[in-house]
């Protein structure tokens, strides 16, 4: 038996093969620049990405004690720092620390009914 013709979609026939490609990729990310830097300038940078390690490392330690000692702020904080440290390119240590003062948080919420 033959399938007759669609007409509705075009698309769908042998001789229309256009590649869409170009039209559908997403916008392409800007490329990072690659010329070489004055030592100040990467010294400067490197005293940036020093510091925003310890801010990571600061509030994974509070989302860390936020779990046994004054969660209730101890974990906001956490997560505020976390997230500071996850805007400044410490992306896993900000998530750890977010995620830790979520917990945290939350925990204090479910768990206050049994220490009444």
């Amino acid at each position: 038996m033959l399938r007759p013709r669609r007409v509705d979609y075009p698309r769908r026939d042998r001789e229309h093969q256009e590649e869409y490609a170009a039209e559908v990729s997403p916008v392409s990310m800007p490329v990072r620049d690659t010329t070489p830097r004055v030592a100040s300038e990467t010294k400067e940078s490197e005293e940036e990405y020093s510091g925003s390690k310890a801010i990571g490392y600061t509030g994974l330690a509070m989302g860390i004690a936020s779990l046994f000692l004054w969660s209730i702020i101890l974990g906001p904080i956490s997560v505020v720092i976390g997230y500071y440290a996850y805007a400044k390119e410490q992306k896993t240590l900000g998530a750890w620390a977010i995620g830790l003062g979520i917990v945290s948080t939350l925990s204090y919420f479910v768990m206050i009914p049994f220490a009444r």
